[in-house]
């Protein structure tokens, strides 16, 4: 043996650990292979749109074989214009695309299947986009020779369409039918909206129905899309977090404030009760690196129900509302023995009289609940900026009377529009659906008439369940309020012409689905306006200020028929008008 080990040993250990590695890397490269090959056969083949021309699909040229065809395209090729109505689509696509004398125009191809929506991130934070997946049907899939996949906004007009053509030499089979085919993105899309989506396979032959896919759906929310801390908008203090702490007739109301991310300094308080207007602007220095805030409201009135609404100060905030009730406050006790005994009983003895005089002299008359006089620090109101006006000015109380009696599509609409006015045009709304405990606490007439007296404008809805409202509903309690309050205006509006004083306090508004008709008569004399045509004009009456002068023009931003949808509260309004206008089409409203 030589000093340095057995040669033939080491040789025989060497070759080993070479037949281990090799078995070791060939049973990794079976697990892989197999791992791979079997994914790859589970895996569904995708194929996307080629941006090619649709002379390029009809004559069967290469590189054209899953097309997405422009409308200019359309245009320039056969002569037909369809962007301002079909978008890239083309009505009656068989006969157009491939003539009326073709054999697969009198074959059909089933709807497609799976299909599916995959949702865009885009830097546009107020919009969405999509791109829609679908697998072909296998019946029929020999005569198959594209898609139109169109996307329409619900209750709304189309918003766009894609045809997708294969090309004219290219013929698919049973294997295609597990490829996934995509639509090219459809980008802009209003956030928070619903829309139906539809895959129509071509051809579909001019005498049949339409055999299609529609998939409805609704774009993500700001805060589903990009995250709270990019989505002001969508942030409002934590009403499980508000707290409210009374010391004697004082309240401290505290709440967090937003992450420093979203870059928001200023918020906004409204605070109310009986006797109690409280409106404050609170600045937050970012150096305090505080994550709550506080505010104190003082010498309140205990056992009366206040409410407050927090927000941020930016434009269209989502707001947190609080209610409480101050609690009473304890006096101090007095000593024992600290009052002599005489002077209590001089004291009974004078409450005694003071008691038997007042017994004694005739009764006042009371004071009506719809007489209130109101008084100035009633009226004493912090100032706002009305867009398009140059000066502060006091925003109007507006009180909203209305029908519940025409049903709940035309309650959304009243709640919709009253919630519009109080964001963009200034104005402090009364409206029932808001004021739900101050109701409790007065009566539903009291309230009405308090509101009628001491609001600045006096807004009355007109509908036919207002002018009047069928038997069933009167029984049912439906819409007796509202005709006493319109009756109460109408006297209110004959004593103040007969002093010869103005009428304008006095509004009858008519929304689409209603008619100058039902304004009733006794309301006649009032200012009236037919919503939404007439907005401008309604701005111009609450805010007495005038939309036209020599040499100038008011443009009020948000305040016209085209421009009221642009914001959050204008296009909820919209819908509800459109909802309520469809029931009233279908005969299930007043």
């Amino acid at each position: 043996m030589s000093r340095h080990g057995n040669p033939d040993g080491f040789v025989i250990s060497l070759y080993i650990s070479l037949v281990d590695m090799a078995v070791a890397f060939l049973h990794t490269f079976l697990v892989i292979f197999l791992c791979c090959g079997f994914s790859e056969q589970k895996m569904d083949r995708v194929t996307s749109p080629q941006n090619c021309t649709l002379d390029c699909v009809l004559k069967g040229r290469s590189g054209c074989e899953f097309c997405f065809i422009t409308s200019k395209d359309i245009e320039m090729t056969l002569g037909i214009s369809t962007q301002s109505l079909f978008g890239s689509c083309v009505p009656k696509p068989c006969f157009s695309l491939f003539g009326s004398d073709s054999p697969a125009c009198h074959h059909f191809v089933k709807a497609p299947e799976s299909v599916q929506l995959m949702f865009l991130n885009t830097s546009d934070l107020d919009k969405d986009a999509v791109v829609v997946t679908w697998k072909p049907s296998e019946y029929g899939i020999e005569f198959l020779r594209g898609y139109q996949v169109s996307l329409q906004k619900l209750g709304g007009l189309l918003v766009d369409c894609q045809l997708l053509l294969f090309n004219a030499n290219l013929s698919l089979g049973a294997t295609d039918t597990q490829r996934v085919y995509h639509s090219d993105p459809f980008p802009s899309l209003e956030l928070e909206s619903q829309y139906v989506v539809t895959v129509m396979p071509l051809p579909v032959p001019e005498a049949w129905e339409s055999l299609h896919h529609s998939h409805k759906f609704s774009t993500r929310s700001c805060l589903e899309k990009m995250g709270l801390q990019k989505c002001r908008s969508d942030w409002q203090p934590n009403p499980k977090t508000v707290k409210v702490q009374q010391i004697g007739t004082d309240v401290t109301v505290t709440f967090d404030l937003a992450p420093p991310s979203l870059n928001i300094h200023d918020y906004f308080t409204f605070c109310e009760g009986r006797g109690l207007k409280n409106i404050s602007k609170i600045t937050v220095n970012d150096k305090e690196n505080v994550t709550r805030h506080s505010f104190i409201l003082s010498r309140l009135k205990p056992g009366v129900n206040y409410s407050c609404e927090i927000s941020a100060d930016i434009v269209d905030p989502l707001k947190t509302h609080i209610r409480f009730q101050v609690g009473k406050v304890n006096a101090e006790p007095q000593r024992p023995n600290s009052v002599p005994l005489a002077v209590l009983l001089s004291l009974a003895l004078l409450v005694l009289t003071v008691a038997a005089v007042l017994l004694l002299l005739p009764h006042r008359r009371t004071r009506k609940p719809c007489r209130g006089v109101r008084s100035a620090s009633d009226l004493k109101e912090d100032l706002f900026l009305v867009p398009g006006l140059g000066s502060p000015v006091s925003p109007p109380r507006v009180f909203i009377c209305y029908s519940s009696a025409d049903g709940p599509a035309h309650v959304a609409v009243v709640m919709r529009f009253a919630a519009f006015l109080q964001q963009h045009a200034s104005t402090r709304v009364s409206l029932d659906l808001w004021e739900t405990l101050r109701i409790a606490e007065e009566g539903p007439m009291g309230w009405m008439c308090h509101q009628i007296e001491e609001s600045d404008f006096v807004l009355v809805v007109c509908t036919k369940g207002l002018r009047a409202p069928h038997q069933g509903e009167r029984e049912a309690g439906q819409g007796g309020t509202s005709q006493a309050a319109v009756a109460h205006i109408g006297e209110e509006m004959g004593r103040a012409k007969s002093r010869g004083e103005d009428l304008s306090k006095y509004i009858t508004v008519f929304f689409e689905y209603s008619t100058e008709d039902e304004v009733p008569g006794i309301l006649r004399l009032a200012s009236q306006y037919r919503l939404m045509q007439d907005l401008p004009l309604l701005f111009s009456h609450l805010h007495k200020v005038a939309l036209q002068g020599p040499g100038r023009q008011l443009q009020v931003e948000n305040m016209s028929q085209e421009s009221y949808v642009k914001v959050p509260a204008g296009a909820l309004l919209y819908s509800a008008i459109q909802e309520a206008s469809w029931y009233c089409r279908k005969g299930q409203m007043l």
